[in-house]
């Protein structure tokens, strides 16, 4: 895998987290560990993308 499908698909799985985040803080009792943890993974992604694209 090249680094820009590498970098594409980092942006993709950083989007689809956004999305997961956004539909469970929107429910009456969201997971808020789990929303956490994911907003922990979006950071760790985003790092590496910015990492990458640095390189």
């Amino acid at each position: 895998m090249s680094t820009d499908q590498r970098i594409e698909t980092l942006k993709e799985r950083h989007a689809a987290l956004e999305t997961q985040i956004e539909k469970e803080t929107g429910r009456p009792q969201p997971d808020l560990d789990a929303v956490s943890e994911w907003k922990r993974e979006k950071l760790r992604i985003k790092d590496q993308i910015t990492t990458m694209e640095h390189h």
